[in-house]
């Protein structure tokens, strides 16, 4: 691994700290560039009263000098605001665990006689540390012309038509709509039943789209199956908070055509080798191929609703309610930046596996080499013999 990160912090703690080691020098960096992607994690219909409470900044306390990185480990904190509210105050011990949550599975592999270690640690809250390193990523990212991009396909069943407009516009559109979702109508409806879901105690789950743009030939690889690019993203995706399901291009689709009509068939363009669709997602045999690299996340209702679901307190033994704690009705919208922000780590530590360099004026010629590439980089004769020992 070419770029490694690590958070610490828990919900209602003093901070969470993120530390982000192997990005080269001379990357652009600002709290404020941060600071964009942390608001769009704050924002949105369907959010806790938690929200209300925290204004994410996270400040930059190591590895940027003069707003430039230096190539040394990058730490950030981001203060917790609701921390005041519990700092110092005695809890009362947490035993009744919530089906779906992290909660009885954490209290039996590390023997807590409380519960709230595992619910602090498991929050959502972590993503925001999370957001912070993705930006600093994207940030990389965009000095070699590729973006990552992420809207709202459908939520509590609603779907959305993403393809009423091109790329761009629809990014444009969900960045518009509070519930991140291009599709007008669609946006309104789901509104509406993120509305009921809250009277009635509920919660809603739903499907995003995550998009990566100007991704060049030949990240990761399909020699060992760790570093295969689709199984990294794929693992970055499902470690995020409530995302069960991972779709690379047309996988579904996929399996019901039949072979030829399953794939992306080779053409030229001049000298540039080319696809003629992109049902593979930008991958093949765990490769970037320069097609856009898009996937489909199933986010499934958080565990933690107001209306009560049946569990056992562990402290009596008894059957009873799960105790509500405060969270969102739909975290969906705010899912879009922190999937992002998984993106961006995973295809940047892709890119600085590929060109290697510790700094970005090393990096940039690489790259231009590697955009170069044309049919004459990989001609082969049929004199070519590969003779088995």
């Amino acid at each position: 691994m070419a770029l490694r990160y690590l958070t610490a912090g828990e919900s209602h703690g003093e901070c969470l700290t993120a530390i982000i080691e192997g990005m080269p020098a001379g990357i652009a960096i600002g709290e404020e560039l941060i600071a964009v992607d942390l608001g769009r994690r704050q924002s949105g219909a369907g959010s806790g009263e938690r929200m209300a409470i925290e204004s994410d900044h996270a400040r930059i306390t190591a590895g940027v000098m003069e707003g430039v990185t230096t190539g040394a480990p990058i730490s950030l904190l981001i203060e917790n605001s609701d921390h005041i509210n519990w700092k110092g105050r005695a809890v009362k011990p947490y035993t009744t665990p919530r089906p779906g949550h992290a909660d009885l599975a954490a209290a039996v592999k590390y023997g807590y006689s409380d519960i709230r270690p595992s619910l602090e640690r498991a929050s959502a809250r972590e993503t925001a540390a999370r957001v912070a390193v993705g930006a600093i990523c994207r940030a990389l990212l965009r000095e070699f012309g590729m973006t990552v991009d992420g809207y709202v396909a459908a939520i509590g069943g609603i779907a959305g038509n993403t393809e009423l407009y091109d790329h761009d516009e629809r990014v444009r559109r969900a960045r518009l709509s509070r519930v991140q979702c291009p599709d007008e109508r669609a946006s309104e409806k789901i509104e509406r039943a993120i509305e009921v879901a809250h009277r009635e105690g509920e919660t809603l789950g739903g499907i995003l789209e995550i998009t990566a743009q100007g991704v060049p030939v030949g990240l990761g690889s399909h020699v060992e199956p760790s570093r295969r690019l689709d199984v990294r993203l794929a693992g970055a995706m499902l470690g995020i908070n409530a995302i069960k399901g991972v779709e690379i291009g047309d996988a579904f689709a996929n399996a019901a055509r039949c072979g030829s009509r399953a794939q992306d068939q080779i053409a030229l363009d001049g000298e540039q080798l080319v696809r003629r669709s992109n049902r593979c997602g930008g991958i093949e045999g765990g490769i970037s191929n320069g097609g856009t690299i898009w996937m489909r996340l199933a986010m499934k209702p958080i565990p933690t609703t107001r209306k009560g679901q049946d569990t056992v307190d562990l402290a009596s033994g008894r059957q009873c309610m799960a105790t509500y704690e405060r969270s969102d009705i739909c975290p969906v919208p705010r899912a879009v930046v922190v999937c992002e922000a998984a993106s961006c780590l995973v295809i940047a530590d892709a890119l600085l596996e590929k060109l290697g360099g510790d700094s970005l004026n090393e990096m940039l010629p690489r790259f231009k080499t590697l955009r170069q590439s044309t049919l004459r980089d990989v001609k082969m004769t049929d004199s070519d013999h590969i003779y088995w020992p």
